[in-house]
């Protein structure tokens, strides 16, 4: 993370206090994990992996979550410096892994973050020990286990957190239905395919967004942060107003990526997203913009297990040509308008305002 030399002093004082925070979250992470690590080696060496394969993944990412949580918590009136805030960044930042090895495993991702996917990374084991069976059943169970284990962990470190926090409590709890139900919806709708009505799928693809994604990824870090620094009801919608139109341009901009992106940035192969089937607004928008040949072609094409390169060509083409690009960025760019309108509305000090305004161009000008 950084700033442009030309930032004034309230961006550089929030950029530098975002930093430590992350590097606070990083360090609290490592040492979490390490004593887990420990914990599950004396019960056999062997087990371990699955700890270490959590820490290799958590390694990586820009701790976006946990900063959202930072600076709702400073804007509520938390202090600079606390060990609830830190606890709460790590276990945000564990359940986010749980969520991605999942993930991973559900479409079938090879790579995550430039690195071989957890599921993945097992399968590899399996060749390297010289195991027996199905090396793509043993890497799917032992992802699922490591997946499971990263749930139980991000609740153990929330757990811990030692003011009373009830609401908090009940910010954690909700948030972790609604990623399990929007993650469901979102396996729904791929295996739906061409059952469900096309001219619903926009209404549809943006559920899937706000409760597989959005909800977890900006608004309630920032309601758990907020409310843990105090926040009243009012705050605390003001918050939802901001941070929910931004993790839903922030996951929109996510799905031109998987299609788009540089896989030399984003860690992914180009057209990842069509390869593994994933009905995203983009889709949606192309079902009822493309032609009725193009349609089929989607309805027919999309995550198919033979998918060519040529064929990942010219769905991207239908996409682009189509408009559905262009429809996309038409919403992220209004639901990044929506958020900054609300961030500009909400009544907290100078260095939060500041902070939260630098973590939103950090979440909507991206390229991975």
């Amino acid at each position: 993370m950084s700033l442009p030399d030309s930032s004034t002093a309230l961006e550089k004082e929030a950029g530098r206090l975002s930093i430590a925070y992350a590097s606070s979250v990083a360090e609290s992470l490592t040492e979490f994990l390490d004593l887990k690590e420990q914990e599950v080696a004396q019960i056999t060496n062997s087990a371990a992996e699955i700890v270490r394969a959590i820490k290799d993944l958590s390694a990586g990412g820009k701790r976006l979550r946990p900063l959202f949580a930072y600076w709702g918590f400073r804007g509520a009136g938390g202090p600079e410096r606390s060990l609830d805030i830190v606890k709460v960044g790590v276990a945000l930042e564990l359940f986010q892994a749980a969520a991605l090895i999942h993930d991973d495993l559900i479409d079938n991702s090879d790579t995550r973050r430039g690195q071989p996917s957890v599921h993945k990374r097992f399968e590899a084991q399996h060749a390297l020990l010289g195991l027996s069976g199905d090396a793509v059943r043993y890497g799917a169970a032992s992802a699922i286990l490591t997946g499971d284990l990263c749930l139980s962990l991000s609740e153990e470190v929330f757990s811990s957190i030692d003011r009373d926090g009830n609401a908090a409590r009940r910010i954690f709890n909700s948030m972790r239905t609604q990623v399990m139900a929007g993650q469901y919806l979102d396996v729904l709708e791929e295996f739906a395919g061409s059952v469900y009505d096309p001219a619903e799928a926009v209404k549809r693809a943006r559920t899937i967004v706000r409760y597989k994604s959005a909800k977890y990824s900006t608004e309630n870090p920032l309601l758990l942060g907020g409310a843990l620094g105090g926040a009243d009801e009012h705050l605390l919608t003001a918050y939802g107003n901001f941070a929910l139109p931004l993790g839903e341009a922030f996951q929109l901009r996510d799905d031109v990526l998987g299609v788009f992106g540089d896989p030399s940035i984003t860690g992914k192969p180009a057209g990842d997203d069509l390869r593994e089937g994933k009905r995203t607004e983009i889709i949606a928008h192309a079902l009822s913009l493309a032609s009725d040949e193009e349609v089929e072609f989607i309805q027919t094409r999309l995550g198919a297990r033979d998918l060519s390169e040529h064929e990942v060509s010219r769905l991207s083409g239908i996409l682009r040509d189509s408009g559905a690009l262009a429809a996309t960025e038409e919403s992220i760019d209004a639901l990044t308008a929506q958020a900054l309108q609300a961030l500009d509305e909400l009544e907290i000090d100078r260095l939060a305002h500041t902070g939260l305004r630098w973590l939103s161009d950090a979440v909507t000008k991206r390229a991975k």
